[in-house]
């Protein structure tokens, strides 16, 4: 006799809550407990709000007292497990944007070529245009080729003012740039 298997997994709970921030509200998602996604306001790659679970801030604790460390510029790196739901080569490359240190940036192809795909560079950015958690997983830190700000799911307008804010940036009038 063969034994036939069961489907037994159960669906993963999923819980959000819409914190504030410098750059528009975040939807903060937790599968099982764990963040597994941030995203902003009209952020490409958005999945539909029915898709983020019930709201429930009580899995996001630690979550927003880092977010809020990170923007008053008391945090330069997160200290938080993630569930983050992609492919293989997607996880390989958010891991790669959580080694690049605050306030520094890397291109696409700088990237490829420490996953030891220097021709992926393309590969690369769509990957980084998938990740779920931004901001976390610092995505905002690449840039293109020439050095030049290149697509970013949260909008270029925040990319610019993120990285303005993490290199300590001013504006023209002399006043840092926070938010």
């Amino acid at each position: 006799m063969t034994a036939t298997p069961v489907a037994t997994t159960t669906p993963a709970a999923k819980q959000h809550t819409v914190v504030d921030s410098p750059y528009g509200p975040l939807t903060l998602v937790a599968t099982d407990g764990v963040l597994s996604a941030l995203y902003m306001t009209d952020q490409r790659h958005r999945p539909p709000e029915e898709t983020f679970g019930v709201p429930d801030p009580e899995p996001f604790g630690e979550v927003i007292r880092q977010l809020g460390e990170y923007f008053a510029g008391d945090r330069t790196a997160f200290d938080l497990p993630l569930n983050l739901a992609g492919t293989p080569f997607q996880r390989s490359v958010w891991a790669e944007l959580l080694k690049i240190p605050y306030g520094e940036t890397r291109t696409y192809g700088e990237l490829a070529e420490e996953l030891g795909k220097p021709g992926a560079s393309r590969a690369v950015g769509l990957a980084n245009g998938k990740n779920p958690v931004g901001i976390i997983v610092p995505c905002h830190r690449v840039i293109g080729a020439s050095g030049s700000l290149t697509g970013y799911g949260g909008g270029l307008d925040r990319k610019q003012r993120l990285l303005a804010f993490e290199s300590g940036g001013t504006g023209e009038d002399g006043v840092q740039i926070l938010f």
